[in-house]
């Protein structure tokens, strides 16, 4: 099974590296970009070839101002935060999560959206509020915590909604005459949720073809053969790849769970401006949990990072090696821009696994 696992990898490389047609496929996910550089994937293709970075790291593309709204939450009295790691150190204008606290913010790491609810429970004098940030993946976790605090009573808890919707954010990518894209690398696990009709409808209506792929690296290189072969045969339809995790229909529990608590909404994602209908915010009947409503936090305009290349390293208008900053004044351990900060960032992997151009 092992030497069949391997010979199946050589076949699917032979015939990438045999491919003469010049083609440019983007991976979504961050979760890819990850896979595709801890790999080396990137570097076996051959140079007609371009694997190209896309919008797939929710840290990433959260908008400058709304992280600056976050902080200014932070900031306020009786306030407790709790958050996901990868949003501590991501800069804002002037300040980060990481330095709030350390100035006497109330902000606390959690591994779950149930964990925000346990504290709220044990915290009743504070107003504990859950910064939910991710796609269709986490989102409906993230739901039911909002039904169980609604259906408890449990009135101090609130949600700071950062989530974003994946599917109809790739129509920029596709509609924007500056981005060159043949092919999308979907990512399984949002699929998993959403199941294969947003991707179906994006492929046909843009004439350029889909493939939902998981993320070990035979995965990704089936799925590259699939892209390919449609380009070749001038096929734009969704296939999947990740038969054994997403299904057609996708979770359609998921599915039902995200429509009774939220709602879509106009939503900006960093180096993609706004786009409506990409956002999720809490429906009517959950409104008092809307943590934007409930203290009136105010839209701050963004401001763009001096010098920081995110957005189009984010759309695949260039590649982390190509901003200034890359490796010199941003770095993991000091980083500039959010595509450094998260785990699933673009320059992150870049930096950890292919450091210097090639």
């Amino acid at each position: 099974m092992k030497n069949d696992h391997k010979s199946y990898m050589q076949q699917l490389l032979q015939e990438i590296q045999a491919e003469t047609m010049e083609a440019s496929l983007m991976e979504v996910c961050g979760t890819h970009t990850m896979a595709i550089a801890r790999s080396g994937i990137r570097s076996l293709v051959p140079p007609n070839l371009k694997l190209l970075s896309g919008p797939g790291c929710p840290v990433c593309v959260t908008a400058q101002g709304d992280i600056d709204g976050v902080i200014e939450l932070v900031r306020e009295p009786g306030i407790t935060l709790l958050t996901f790691g990868d949003m501590m150190r991501v800069p804002g204008t002037e300040s980060s999560l990481q330095e709030e606290r350390s100035k006497g913010a109330d902000i606390r790491v959690v591994y779950s959206p149930l964990d925000a609810l346990t504290a709220a429970k044990s915290m009743p004098d504070r107003e504990v509020v859950f910064l939910g940030i991710g796609f269709e993946t986490t989102a409906p976790a993230v739901a039911i915590t909002v039904e169980e605090a609604m259906e408890n009573g449990i009135h101090n808890f609130s949600l700071f909604s950062l989530h974003k919707l994946v599917p109809p954010a790739l129509e920029i990518i596709f509609s924007d005459p500056n981005i060159n894209v043949d092919g999308l690398i979907c990512p399984g696990h949002v699929a998993a949720v959403t199941g294969v009709e947003p991707y179906r409808l994006l492929a046909e209506k843009y004439g350029k073809p889909c493939v939902i792929t998981g993320f070990e690296a035979m995965d990704i290189l089936e799925g590259v053969v699939m892209l390919l072969r449609q380009l070749h045969q001038d096929k734009a339809t969704v296939e999947i790849q990740y038969r054994r995790v997403v299904k057609k229909e996708g979770n359609l529990v998921a599915q039902a769970t995200l429509k009774r608590v939220f709602q879509a909404t106009e939503a900006r994602w960093r180096g993609l401006s706004s786009i409506p209908g990409t956002g999720l915010k809490l429906r009517p009947a959950y409104e008092e949990m809307d943590a934007r409503k409930k203290f009136g936090v105010r839209e701050i305009e963004d401001v763009p990072i001096k010098g920081c290349a995110c957005g189009e390293v984010l759309t695949g208008k260039i590649t982390p090696h190509d901003c200034a900053l890359f490796g010199k004044g941003c770095t993991p351990l000091r980083p500039i821009g959010p595509c450094m900060v998260s785990q699933e960032g673009a320059c992150a992997a870049y930096y950890r696994y292919t450091p210097l151009r090639d």
